[in-house]
């Protein structure tokens, strides 16, 4: 029994002896990380970081073997070390992760709403909810920085720009037609639905190399994704009409429509006669299926919509001529992703048609207007680098356009085969710089023109809530179209963008300021010898790139989500320096749609007691110059400045498997009598003013959603 405890002692001595220990510290190059995770692979040994970053482990492997730390947030880390019977000291760095939320991020000039990692701005109940945007994606981008409301037409006015210049875009296909037909001074809805995206990023400028042909401005939209395996009936109403849809486990959504503005026109007064009251019908079918490493998307949509008006001549105060018009409108968009290699290679290619046609009566007079553009567009990215936070994206797309207008009984038409590629490079220096190098060749074969357009945006992260961004590039896109029917051997339109942001998102608040320049070159002009302020003019004279202009100033927006016990507001402000020489323009001067001071105050409510949501808007723009016949641009008026109060209240009633969302708005509740510029006369000797449809609006109405209802869409619709 002696013998056998002394051998037992030695083998305990023994074994103690031969164990190796394991310190060091666990760091990110300057600070000590508590808690970090240490541990041999393959084996149990292991311990965890003090709170000075510290450890200690002993172990009885021996050899080469490989010493790993992870941390939430950071890069893990394995070493290799050769355990002897030595004590081993090691100091191990760990990288922050660049895919972690509070990684820098590229945002100068952009409005992000879809990604949370990059900076969460609006989503679609944003938008429904916001009181004064009407449930419509562009009214609400109007009321964020760089954005100025523009009463008499529809579109987005970014930064100086024109509507011409900012491109509508869902799922990386430009959208020919994302409003209704225009009537003269009368604005028109987008023609989709905010719920059927999951994200819209609204760019004011310095844009991706994936995007063209827009001078100031692309606004992406990217549809949802597939929203579990229910089916659902959903049925709308409301003074403007009547809607329904189907939508089968999840895949399949079938919608039809029928609007007759009758009822809302009947609650007021309207400032223009019409002959035939706007309404019309239509429908759409959504495919959105996924498989293993795929996603299929598909859309399609038909609308047919009629109206007439009895707009004034403006020569004599009592005289009108008639403006009727006949809208057909389909739209097709498809999309396929895939990925493979363990999602290393992504892909996402897409297809789209649209073909509208107006079939217009002005003064008794055709003056039908059609358009119809094909696309195809391929996009292809390889992540790489630490835990592939870094992608190169390459691609191209291709458009088939073809434009038809009849002018004062001659027809006019063009036809363009319009293609470009691009490569972009978004790479992270650090988790503290990320660099995004881009650039993209476009050529067009209306004007046998060719173009390179280099693209740079940069961002540094100041700490963990706070970051620079840089934003720079130039940006190319053909001339109007009714420019394009009289000379085909204009050149492209240009203008080169420089933005510097400031952002910082902490506690549910975001503050953000935007300071820019924007540089416009090569300009459509009209040598003409005297100014016509009239809008919707057929071009005269010969026609040239001899245009410039500029465009500066300052963006300021913050918004609160937590202050107020389930209230939400934002406040934005905008300062605009512009002045241009282009289109009938005889000299350098402020277009007559820019504004110098847009202000946007936005509040909502929610009160979970009774389910109802309030919300109220306030905007402020300064007077917008007007400009005479043979105006000398010396000395001009303005007009007065337009402010608008709008409020809006929702309800939501949930009965067994459905629920019910009543809704109700009210429009410049102080009847302010704004208006937006003057029309005059042939003679230049009269002026008219140009006011909205109606001074004060009234709307309401309900939607009844049955059936089973993805928990994602219903918590959306019952917290707002």
């Amino acid at each position: 029994m002696k013998k056998l405890f002394s051998i037992l002692f030695t083998l305990i001595g023994l074994t103690s002896y031969s164990q190796t220990i394991v310190q060091g510290k666990v760091t990110d190059g300057k600070n000590p990380l508590p808690f970090a995770n240490i541990s041999l692979q393959g084996t149990y040994d292991g311990a965890s970081a003090d709170v000075n970053g510290q450890f200690m482990f002993e172990t009885l492997e021996k050899g080469k073997q490989v010493l790993s730390v992870s941390m939430i947030g950071f890069i893990s880390s394995a070493t290799d070390i050769n355990l002897t019977n030595d004590t081993i000291n090691i100091e191990v760095r760990l990288e922050e992760s660049i895919n972690s939320l509070n990684a820098v991020v590229v945002t100068a000039g952009m409005f992000e709403a879809s990604d949370e990692k990059k900076m969460v701005m609006l989503k679609p109940m944003d938008i429904v909810t916001t009181a004064g945007g009407g449930a419509d994606i562009t009214s609400v981008m109007q009321l964020l920085p760089g954005a100025t409301r523009v009463g008499e037409q529809e579109g987005l006015f970014v930064r100086g720009g024109s509507a011409q210049e900012t491109k509508t875009v869902i799922d990386g296909m430009i959208v020919q037609n994302p409003f209704f037909s225009s009537t003269p001074d009368v604005p028109q809805r987008g023609r989709f639905n905010p719920f059927m995206f999951k994200g819209t990023a609204f760019s004011t400028g310095g844009y991706s190399a994936q995007y063209g042909q827009a001078l100031s401005s692309v606004l992406l939209l990217n549809t949802m994704d597939k929203q579990g395996e229910n089916s659902n009936i959903n049925i709308g109403l409301n003074l403007a009409g009547v809607n329904a849809s189907y939508t089968h486990k999840g895949w399949l959504t079938a919608s039809v429509g029928y609007n007759n503005i009758a009822p809302f026109f009947a609650l007021t007064d309207t400032n223009l006669d019409f002959e035939t009251i706007p309404s019309g019908f239509g429908g759409s079918l959504t495919i959105n299926e996924e498989f293993k490493n795929s996603t299929i998307k598909a859309y399609s949509t038909f609308t047919e919509n009629q109206s007439a008006i009895n707009l004034p001549s403006y020569d004599e105060s009592d005289e009108t001529y008639l403006f009727s018009n006949r809208n057909l409108n389909s739209f097709t968009n498809a999309s396929y992703t895939t990925n493979w290699d363990e999602g290393r290679w992504l892909l996402k290619a897409g297809a789209s048609y649209s073909n509208n046609t107006d079939q217009l009566q002005v003064s008794g007079f055709g003056a039908d207007r059609s358009d119809e553009r094909s696309q195809a567009r391929v996009v292809m990215s390889r992540l790489y680098g630490k835990e592939n936070g870094s992608a190169l994206t390459f691609g191209a797309e291709y458009h088939h356009i073809k434009q038809s207008n009849i002018y004062s009984g001659y027809e006019f038409a063009l036809q363009d085969n319009y293609s470009s590629i691009f490569v972009e490079n978004e790479f992270y220096v650090n988790s503290k710089l990320a660099l995004r190098l881009g650039l993209r060749a476009e050529n067009s074969t209306v004007i046998s023109k060719t173009n390179i357009a280099p693209r740079l945006s940069m961002a540094y992260k100041l700490g963990k809530y706070a970051q620079f961004s840089l934003a720079a590039g130039r940006f190319y896109q053909n001339p109007e179209k009714e420019y394009l029917y009289l000379n085909q051997s204009l050149d492209f339109e240009e203008a080169d963008h420089a933005i510097l942001n400031y952002q910082i998102i902490k506690n549910g608040k975001t503050f953000r300021t935007e300071t820019f320049y924007k540089r416009y070159n090569n300009l459509v002009s009209e040598e003409v010898d005297y100014f016509d302020p009239n809008p919707y003019r057929f071009p005269s004279g010969s026609l040239d790139n001899s245009g410039y202009g500029y465009a500066k100033g300052f963006d300021i927006f913050f918004r609160d989500e937590t202050s107020i016990p389930n209230g939400d507001f934002w406040i934005t402000y905008s300062f605009l320096d512009t002045k241009r020489k282009f289109r009938n323009y005889t000299e350098e001067v402020v277009p007559h749609f820019a504004t110098s001071h847009n202000v946007s105050l936005v509040y909502k409510q929610f009160f979970n007691a009774i389910s109802t949501n309030i919300g109220a808007t306030f905007t402020h723009t300064s007077g917008r110059p007007i400009y005479d016949f043979n105006e000398d641009f010396v000395s001009f008026e303005r007009t007065k400045d337009f402010q608008n109060l709008s409020l809006m209240a929702s309800h939501v009633k949930q009965v067994n498997n459905s629920f019910l969302v009543f809704y109700a708005t009210l429009d410049n509740v102080l009847g302010r009598k704004n208006i937006f510029g003057y029309r005059y006369s042939s003679d230049g000797r009269e002026r008219y003013p140009v006011k909205p449809l109606m001074y004060r609006t009234f709307f309401f109405g309900i939607n009844w959603t049955i059936g089973q209802v993805n928990g994602r869409i219903r918590e959306a619709e019952l917290d707002f």
